[in-house]
């Protein structure tokens, strides 16, 4: 019988019965850069941990089992595992990538990729005819969904069966939702990429990135290239987000039952302008959302009235931190015009609405309660 993802969270389907490691049943951490050999032409399965390390092998397995893909990459952080994408494209290529992405993307589009001959074309994907903007030069189809920060839901199987009938891949940052969520490769998408940073790890410890595929090809120049530019996670980082994963779940269905509450708050606010939360009926993604979605995450970006409330709020926030991440146990609020998106040119900011009154609010698995009350003082004491 199949495991469901609650399940796969705790436990690799291939190490059940397994008592390897005198029956540990936290996978060890290999503090190892190198390997002995038995002898000339005998290995132990792993040389050298830049290649690859076991906890660093069991902690992919996780993550390509929860996505269901065929393997995946544990990278030093989100961006380093954005950069080795990037390898698999070439002078004259082209991408099209959603206009609404994390700023890192962003940066990194235009300032690496575009040294390298790259180009990256900006569109609003969710409303914007696909087939329209796709060149013969045209490689990938790069898509955050939900978008960062404006809430954005962009229909993956529609999307992938646009790429694929004309050959090119659909790389989707699956960060917002995580595979407890939403899984892009069921859905026709050939890359999935996470800031493991964020809901995977869960507990602003440590920083990882992770790519999954389902394609052989992919796999195989991505075990090349991962090998060659020596990026690959730590060992004990590993450890870290492995364990963090074992309860992405419940951390997953609490912030998420904390989100509702928050959205439906803030709705009732004067003070607020627009609340962009796909689980909101009135969100325009909401119903793409049940389609390719379990859940609608905890993610919560809303506009206040005038600058100067989000000063305020940024000032008197105490249970909630004011800090520039996301997907912890800890509820954070963010100011993406100063912090995620502040290398982005203004003019595009702006365009996507990205205002200097727009906040970010990543919920936690506080007391809603609690939260709320948190957001009361901040807003309605101080508008």
């Amino acid at each position: 019988m199949a495991r469901k993802n609650d399940t796969l969270c705790l436990h690799l389907e291939e190490d059940e019965g397994d008592c390897r490691f005198y029956g540990a049943v936290s996978f060890p951490i290999f503090q190892t850069a190198t390997y002995a050999h038995p002898a000339l032409g005998q290995s132990t399965g792993f040389d050298y941990s830049r290649l690859q390390n076991p906890t660093r092998e069991h902690l992919e397995k996780i993550v390509a089992q929860l996505e269901g893909g065929i393997d995946a990459f544990a990278l030093s952080s989100g961006m380093a595992a954005v950069s080795l994408l990037s390898e698999l494209f070439e002078l004259g290529d082209e991408i099209i990538a959603d206009s609404d992405l994390y700023g890192g993307s962003i940066r990194l589009f235009d300032n690496v990729l575009k040294k390298h001959g790259v180009k990256v074309n900006y569109i609003d994907c969710y409303k914007t005819d696909l087939e329209s903007v796709i060149t013969p030069k045209t490689k990938a189809v790069y898509i955050e969904t939900p978008t960062n920060p404006m809430m954005n839901v962009i229909d993956i199987a529609a999307t992938a069966s646009i790429c694929h009938s004309h050959n090119i891949l659909l790389i989707v940052d699956n960060t917002f939702l995580s595979p407890y969520f939403q899984n892009p490769l069921k859905l026709g998408a050939d890359v999935v990429i996470h800031s493991g940073t964020k809901f995977l790890s869960g507990h602003n410890d440590t920083l990882a990135g992770f790519i999954v595929t389902n394609r052989a090809d992919i796999q195989e120049k991505l075990r090349f290239l991962i090998k060659t530019t020596g990026a690959g996670l730590a060992p004990f980082d590993c450890w870290l987000v492995e364990r963090g994963i074992k309860t992405l779940a419940i951390r997953m269905e609490k912030a998420q039952k904390n989100a509702f509450a928050i959205a439906e708050f803030l709705s009732k606010l004067p003070e607020i302008n627009r609340v962009i939360y796909p689980g909101l009926k009135n969100h325009p993604g909401y119903e793409i959302m049940k389609k390719q979605a379990r859940g609608f995450g905890s993610m919560i970006t809303f506009e206040v009235k005038n600058k100067a409330l989000v000063d305020k709020i940024l000032k008197n926030v105490r249970l909630i931190k004011f800090a520039e991440s996301l997907g912890g146990v800890e509820s954070l609020i963010t100011y993406p015009t100063t912090q995620t998106h502040a290398d982005v040119p203004e003019n595009v900011r702006l365009k996507n609405g990205i205002t200097d009154c727009v906040l970010r609010l990543s919920v936690g698995i506080e007391n809603e309660e609690d939260l709320i009350e948190e957001l009361r003082q901040c807003i309605i004491h101080n508008a």
